[in-house]
């Protein structure tokens, strides 16, 4: 699968977007061979799987300039660095308590040039800035991913969606929403793309 996809899906984006995006297979593919940070057989899929994926995101939220985002549990860098990419004026903060993930974030983005992100060996709970949207990927059940995140937010909003958390899933998660007793909002990743990878993925979206 070429980055062709992304165009479909995003033909807006710019030719310098465009060859950071093209860069990553290779980036990822050689930090792979040394850090295993994606599954092999996904390494082959890492457009749809990955990029496409993480872009989920930039369907539901378009992200302004100057707004903070803080990537919890980024692993190499999804939803991250797709999304500083998608973003150029927008800053992320990606962390990871894994240093070596963190490590395979900081190379990534320096051989693309990203200027907008910032990647930490760290907890959630240990980053003591505050920010307008936390993004991730499956890290963990609501109920307990909420409580790392929720006084991390700064009080003024100033997009369409409240400031709040906009957090990767897959699967049915009823249950899991249940659970957590959060006021959630589902955005089906079905509406927007057509491969059957997305046919159970969700955005969820939290105001806090």
């Amino acid at each position: 699968m070429t980055s062709e996809i992304l165009l479909k899906y995003f033909p807006e984006i710019t030719p310098e977007q465009l060859q950071q995006f093209e860069q990553l297979p290779d980036l990822y593919t050689h930090w792979n061979n040394q850090i295993n940070v994606i599954s092999r057989k996904d390494i082959d899929q890492l457009y749809e799987r990955h990029v496409l994926h993480s872009l989920g995101i930039a369907k539901v939220m378009t992200f302004k300039p100057g707004e903070k985002v803080l990537d919890v549990g980024t692993g190499g860098g999804f939803p991250g660095v797709p999304l500083a990419i998608m973003f150029p004026q927008t800053q992320f903060h990606l962390v990871d308590s894994i240093g070596k993930k963190i490590k395979v974030v900081t190379e990534v983005a320096s051989a693309l040039g990203l200027q907008n992100l910032q990647a930490t060996h760290a907890r959630a709970e240990q980053i003591n800035d505050k920010f307008d949207f936390v993004v991730s990927r499956a890290v963990t059940r609501l109920k307990e991913f909420y409580p790392w995140v929720k006084d991390k937010f700064n009080k003024q909003s100033a997009n369409v969606l409240p400031n709040g958390i906009l957090y990767l899933k897959g699967g049915d998660l009823n249950e899991e929403i249940a659970e957590s007793g959060l006021a959630v909002q589902q955005f089906y990743l079905k509406n927007y793309f057509d491969e059957e990878f997305f046919e159970t993925k969700q955005v969820i979206y939290v105001k806090v």
